[in-house]
């Protein structure tokens, strides 16, 4: 059995984006949807028998009709094939208040065949073109739905995850001990755990959140624990296999450094538990962010080409990127930089900023010399020596310093 392992898609991101004049739609959209076609093609084309979205469909708890839109197109796609689509609710899809309709609950109102929605804690059994699986899903549960008021009225945070902790292991044992234990068993969760590492989702979070223990969830009776909520791709445990895909596509400078993509899993029934199941990344072309850092000297003069030159060392790099140029400058240079130049030379990239940290000036106090003993040429060479100016350009300056002050003098 083969299974596809995604999660936080968060569909509806408009950071560093411009509108398509051809579309009116965030530039930012269409990344979106393509890192999630990337996903449906390789499981239309690659046998893929059950797909896993462990939550986070939109960036906003009431998506608009065209992002809904768009989402259900591509579902569509897998579940008219066979492929059936297993959705876990995550932090981002639950309404604001209790009552209402979470942001993929539209999918089993409608009965769609093929997609299944985890709107609660519980097992599911799917049948899939290579046989039954067993599937407990634990979506993301706020703590007024399992703790009163009462309950948490003079506990610190602490206490209060702990008492969470508990009940939700309450929840997981009552749902393991209905599993069969001759069919594939996985857990999915939308979940944080405290050795987890985070990523860019640490932007986007909803007030304090419950951290859970890897233990809580990593029970020898699952084949696999499919996570979600954390951006960063991590395989947490081995034995069973503790995963978070991350996040499909890039959303700030925090994922700079991250690929990615979801997981491919193998589970083959006919071998031991422990040796039965194996899991592949599979990157996806997410857009590039590219942070570019250039230091500028005090005695840059040309400050301008000091920073085109940073970035003609990223050659191709910066095409169709987001790039951050981080200029770290002295305050009398500042006024040098050409930003236009710069936004020229970098207009193949899809957005550009310039981030300038200004290093601001401090007067040297001559403590040890006296105003009325030291001249003006030697206060010039202290200057110089206090700002340690290369040997050559100190000598040039004392020279021109020296003419100008004579003759300063001499006009007197």
């Amino acid at each position: 059995m083969r299974l596809l392992h995604f999660a936080d898609l968060h569909l509806g991101v408009e950071n560093y984006s411009h509108i398509d004049p051809a579309t009116g739609l965030s530039s930012c959209f269409s990344d979106f949807q393509a890192v999630l076609d990337e996903v449906v093609e390789f499981a239309l084309g690659n046998d893929i028998d059950l797909v896993l979205f462990c939550g986070d469909a939109y960036k906003n708890r009431e998506p608009s009709q065209t992002h809904q839109r768009e989402f259900a197109k591509r579902l569509r796609r897998l579940a008219i094939k066979g492929i059936p689509v297993f959705l876990l609710v995550g932090n981002h899809d639950l309404p604001h208040a209790i009552g209402r309709a979470t942001a993929v609950e539209i999918f089993d109102t409608l009965a769609i065949e093929n997609v299944i929605v985890a709107n609660n804690p519980g097992t599911y059994r799917i049948e899939t073109r290579d046989g039954l699986i067993q599937i407990v899903a634990l979506p993301w549960l706020r703590r007024s739905t399992l703790l009163s008021r009462e309950e948490t009225k003079n506990l610190s945070l602490e206490e209060i995850n702990r008492k969470l902790e508990t009940m939700l292991m309450g929840i997981l044992n009552t749902n393991i001990k209905t599993l069969d234990p001759g069919l594939p068993a996985i857990l999915t969760a939308h979940v944080s755990l405290a050795n987890a590492t985070a990523g860019s989702e640490k932007t986007m979070m909803i007030g304090q959140e419950p951290l859970l223990r890897q233990s809580s969830v990593a029970s020898p009776v699952f084949d696999y624990v499919a996570l979600g909520h954390i951006h960063k791709s991590q395989v947490l445990s081995y034995d069973p296999p503790v995963v978070y895909p991350g996040s499909l596509q890039r959303i700030d400078f925090g994922d700079e450094e991250d690929i990615k993509g979801f997981y491919v899993v193998q589970i083959e029934p006919k071998r031991n538990r422990g040796e039965r199941v194996t899991f592949d990344f599979h990157p996806v072309k997410a857009r590039r962010f590219l942070t570019i850092r250039v230091h500028i000297s005090s005695h840059d003069l040309n400050p301008t080409f000091t920073i085109l030159q940073a970035i003609a060392q990223q050659g191709q790099g910066v095409r169709e990127a987001i790039v951050r140029v981080q200029v770290t400058i002295p305050e009398h240079v500042e006024e040098l930089v050409q930003e236009r130049e710069i936004h020229q030379v970098l207009r193949e990239a899809q957005y550009v900023s310039i981030i300038k940290e200004v290093e601001r000036e401090r007067r040297t106090r001559l403590s040890r010399w006296s105003v009325e003993r030291i001249s003006p040429v030697e206060a010039l060479k202290v200057y110089l020596d206090l700002k340690k100016t290369p040997a050559d350009q100190a000598k040039l300056l004392l020279e021109y310093g020296e003419k100008l002050i004579q003759e300063t003098m001499s006009e007197d």
